[in-house]
């Protein structure tokens, strides 16, 4: 009863966390990917087979969230704590299936359908908790989601010496910890559990409206350049570190730092949004990533110290409109069906990760840094469904939010 007290003081540093050592299964492979090829003689390609997988078991489990109506009948905390604990059994069950596929991939997609249950549930506690504000908070929220993604890389980089194994079942020790701090939590005051019998439909409810729809198309561009990005991150990083001849030690360091400015990207836009609204901060990061994505493959003469901070930049632009996409789009939705809607827009958004994680995976070995061009469709859809936003708002049905 205490500990309970003393977290609802500070509902949101609670959530942020949680989310943080939670998330930190998502990239749980990836960040001893170096190691892993090098025991199983795993290629690029596996390691776009490993992510898909994780991508899939998100999909299918926000789609069950969806057509159950779990998010929005069930105390989100009870899921998030049994989504973190059954996701930490999965994760360090990789453990043992690493060398025998398929279950290595059954693994991997177990994995991905408990982490539906922690980033859109962690969304709705948010909401519950901090209502005013939104988008500063969520700006917290999915700070520490890339932090959790980039966390991997960290716990490798700081074990360069110990097995694989080692930094594997530390992400799933940092899960249990962040679900028993939700438990400990609770549900907020503000976002009572519905009892309407939800279906698919409700779900769908808040893609009837043109402003939500036009908010999703943002966040969808958003989605097909975001995960292929961090996929690639480490061998984008590994191919630098080469033409540098420096230690292959740093590779998963650097990989963390690229991904991990994320975090601050997320504040600060979070911040700029309290001023120039969710929108114009969705719209500059697009833009920004989208030049980005152009400009890196055609700079292959550059040096690779230059480089390292051109993809620290575009960590942190990369990410940096997602909280605010989710702001937009709780606004926007249904108010008895947030969770819902909010987790169907999600698996529509990650089931557009998929191909452009297996184009990417599966095209670097014979085209390099090129395939970033392939992420480049992302930003320019993403912002010409925004310029529908502003043409609504201009028509006097749009949505703007100067102080979420």
């Amino acid at each position: 009863m205490i500990f309970r007290k003393a977290t609802q003081r500070h509902p949101l540093f609670v959530i942020v966390l949680a989310q943080l050592c939670g998330t930190s299964l998502w990239f749980s492979i990836n960040g001893v990917w170096l190691s892993l090829s090098r025991e199983l003689g795993l290629t690029e390609s596996d390691l776009g087979s490993l992510t898909l997988s994780v991508q899939a078991g998100f999909i299918i489990g926000t789609l069950t969230i969806a057509i159950s109506g779990l998010a929005d009948r069930y105390r989100a905390s009870y899921i998030f704590a049994c989504s973190s604990l059954l996701g930490a059994l999965m994760n360090a069950g990789f453990v043992l299936t690493a060398s025998s596929p398929p279950f290595d991939l059954v693994m991997r997609f177990l994995t991905g359908l408990c982490l539906a249950g922690i980033y859109p549930l962690g969304m709705k506690l948010v909401i519950g908790w901090t209502p005013r504000h939104t988008g500063t908070a969520l700006a917290w929220l999915v700070g520490m989601l890339t932090l959790g993604t980039a966390m991997p890389h960290l716990l490798r980089g700081m074990t360069p010496g110990l097995p694989w194994q080692w930094p594997l079942l530390g992400s799933s020790a940092l899960a249990l910890l962040g679900g028993m701090m939700i438990l400990f939590l609770g549900d907020g005051p503000h976002l009572p559990v519905s009892t309407a019998k939800t279906r698919l439909r409700t779900g769908l409810a808040g893609l009837r409206s043109p402003r939500f729809r036009a908010v999703a198309g943002g966040y969808f561009g958003h989605c097909w350049e975001l995960y292929a990005f961090w996929t690639l991150t480490p061998l984008l990083i590994t191919r630098e570190v080469l033409r540098m001849q420096a230690s292959p030690t740093t590779i998963p360091l650097l990989s963390f730092l690229v991904i991990g400015l994320g975090f601050f990207g997320c504040i600060w836009g979070g911040k700029l949004s309290r001023r120039f609204g969710s929108e114009w901060v969705a719209n500059g990061s697009l833009a920004i990533s989208g030049v980005i994505c152009l400009a890196y493959p055609f700079l292959p003469w550059v040096p690779p110290g230059i480089l390292l901070f051109l993809l620290a930049l575009w960590g942190i632009t990369v990410i940096a409109d997602s909280p605010q996409f989710s702001a937009l789009a709780a606004a926007a939705a249904p108010r008895e069906f947030v969770g819902a809607s909010l987790a169907v827009m999600n698996a529509i958004g990650f089931a557009l990760t998929l191909p452009a994680i297996w184009i990417t995976s599966n095209l670097w070995e014979s085209e390099g840094v090129w395939v970033t061009l392939w992420l480049l469709p992302g930003p320019v859809l993403g912002l010409w469904s925004m310029r529908r936003l502003n043409k609504l708002k201009t028509d006097g049905l749009g949505l703007h939010i100067p102080g979420k």
